[in-house]
């Protein structure tokens, strides 16, 4: 039946180019932000799943640099730690001496204000090491870090008393004014040596540890984030195909159209 109203082939190619537009502009949107998913339409359920690792990805980042910042305090506690080592060395250097009966009242008196000062270094040294604020070793210290996406992904790092008067050192309650006084000291350092060497090695064991943790979840990190690209990243040799397809398709539905139009010039050849 020839009519001139209703042009179903015109109506055919019309309907083919809009939903060839739409996958073009699909195509062209991936290959601009370089994301298959950009909005919910394009897969919803890629977009819940991919936005859930987005956000485990960057929680374990943040683990890792809370992980990081914990091992930066226990370096610095370290530090300090080696210096108050070495101050408690001089010190029990300086008992030995004075524990000889060689020694004069004058000379004691200079060993034993060396051994003062020496001992007010290091509460100095507990009393000034900060971290962000905080003195983790001028008295028994808790420091719970993050470590993980979960809240219960937690762990806590414990610092002791390094200062002279601490719990753990407890040097400033004698002199060396005297050879007895001496040797009740060199016991005093001994204790404080053994237990800051204990307490060295326990941070040892920490700063061990959070590398150990640091590296893991940097790993986990990375595995996450593979796996998210590969369900919310475009495939630029899949979406360029794509791209080339529809603009062939346009160019071809463009020229049917054209040809559906031109066939109902052929009624005119009727009306002659």
């Amino acid at each position: 039946m020839t009519v001139i109203n209703t042009n179903v082939s015109a109506t055919l190619a019309s309907n083919a180019i809009a939903r060839n537009e739409r996958a073009m502009t699909t195509a062209m949107e991936r290959l601009s932000t370089g994301k298959r998913i950009n909005n919910a339409g394009d897969d919803a359920a890629g977009l819940a799943v991919s936005s859930s690792m987005k956000a485990q990805v960057k929680g374990l980042e943040q683990a890792a640099r809370n992980v990081a910042d914990g091992i930066s305090m226990v370096q610095m506690v370290e530090g300090a730690g080696n210096e108050i080592m070495t101050i408690l060395v001089r010190m029990k250097e300086l008992a030995v001496q004075a524990a000889s009966g060689t020694y004069q009242a004058t000379d004691l008196d200079a060993l034993d204000a060396e051994y003062q000062q020496l001992e007010a270094e290091i509460t100095r040294i507990a009393d000034d090491t900060e971290w962000n604020g905080s003195n983790p070793i001028s008295a028994a210290t808790t420091v719970s870090l993050q470590i993980g996406i979960d809240s219960s992904h937690t762990l806590d790092l414990t610092f002791i008393d390094l200062s002279a008067d601490g719990t753990n050192l407890t040097l400033n309650t004698g002199d060396l004014q005297d050879a007895a006084n001496a040797r009740t000291e060199m016991t005093a350092v001994d204790t404080a040596i053994d237990n800051l060497a204990a307490e060295l090695a326990k941070q040892g064991a920490n700063l061990n540890r959070l590398e150990y943790a640091q590296d893991n979840l940097m790993s986990v990190a990375a595995n996450i984030d593979a796996s998210r690209s590969r369900i919310e990243d475009a495939d630029y040799a899949d979406e360029t195909s794509e791209l080339a397809r529809t603009q062939i398709i346009s160019q071809a539905a463009t020229a049917m159209l054209a040809q559906a139009n031109q066939a109902k010039q052929t009624v005119l050849a009727l009306l002659q």
